[in-house]
């Protein structure tokens, strides 16, 4: 069922994918728990390749549409809000003008299921909520978390597991990193305010309450310093939001992962297509992504993107959140 359309892009990702494994601000991109900003897009970010995963029609999900009542903002349109940062979520390839990547590929797979044209709109995270209430955009897939308050405004459909990886050199003897026991001694970058130095601080705590040695949190400012530090040994591994690492690791070959937990640590988080709350659009949209789930066309773009590992088995109407802090 699923097609495929290549963009000529350049070569090199490395830097931009590693922004958002250890650099400050870039690894909070979208976690509930941290107020801050969506950077602005990257530059045209230089990649392999890329391909678009597409599907046809989804006869049951246009007639869910149909009877929903739900009018799109563009008559035959289906207007997704879609961010523009780093590969392999949502950035603009060299010599393009709209982001690729998992995020936009998973909008564009929802609107041709349910018969519309993708008609992608790129917003900065700060104004995607306003958005979504206001009627300027008719959906978001842009890396967004379901969090309990957010569920009072909007609806979701899930389709990916919110990851936080562990990353060591290639070549590293380190084979996991599942709990606190695993870091102690080691020195781990980690990105300054976000959840995974959240738990870091907190596996350090059950160190010390056990009499281990804790792990060396080591913060850069300065990505290809931070970078160096690992493939140099200064450092033992790195800690943020597994989907970048694991594109990194998938066009470097120079790390591997050895760790993965939830986004949401210790309870599970859930990445989600959102829409305004109640007006009939999250039924047609899970079920468009659960026939890609069954269909194997889902499972095509996690493979291209390297993000196997965040994969769901099904998709979910507004599924649990993270709770209000």
């Amino acid at each position: 069922m699923a097609l495929s359309k290549k963009q000529g892009i350049a070569v090199g990702v490395i830097a931009a994918a590693v922004v958002a494994v250890i650099g400050g601000v870039a690894i909070g991109v979208n976690r509930p728990a941290e107020a801050v900003a969506a950077p602005e897009p990257a530059a045209s970010t230089p990649a392999p390749d890329i391909t678009w995963v597409h599907t046809e029609e989804v006869p049951e999900a246009v007639a869910a549409l149909q009877e929903s009542g739900f009018q799109p903002i563009e008559p035959g349109k289906l207007t997704v809000a879609v961010g523009a940062f780093v590969p392999p979520l949502s950035y603009v390839p060299d010599g393009e003008t709209l982001p690729a990547g998992t995020e936009p590929n998973i909008g564009s797979l929802i609107a041709e299921g349910l018969g519309l044209e993708y008609n992608p709109v790129v917003v900065a995270w700060a104004d995607w909520p306003l958005g979504i209430q206001s009627g300027k955009y008719d959906l978001i897939t842009s890396n967004v978390t379901v969090t309990e308050e957010r569920k009072e405004l909007y609806d979701f459909a899930s389709y990916r597991q919110d990851l936080l990886g562990f990353y060591v050199r290639a070549d590293s003897p380190i084979e996991s990193i599942e709990k606190a026991a695993d870091i102690s001694g080691l020195k781990v970058v980690v990105g300054s305010g976000t959840n995974q130095e959240k738990v870091l601080l907190s596996w350090n705590e059950e160190l010390a309450a056990a009499g281990e040695a804790p792990a060396e949190l080591q913060y850069y400012d300065d990505t290809a310093a931070a970078t160096l530090a690992l493939q140099s040994g200064r450092a033992d591994a790195t800690f943020g939001p597994n989907a970048t690492a694991a594109w990194a690791a998938k066009e470097t070959g120079e790390t591997k992962l050895v760790g993965i937990i939830p986004g949401g640590w210790p309870l599970q988080a859930d990445i989600a297509a959102g829409t305004k709350k109640g007006n009939g659009l999250i039924e047609p949209v899970q079920i468009v992504l659960a026939q890609l789930i069954e269909d194997g066309t889902y499972a095509e773009v996690l493979e291209a993107w390297n993000l196997e590992s965040e994969g769901v088995e099904s998709s979910q109407i507004n599924p649990p959140g993270l709770p209000k802090s």
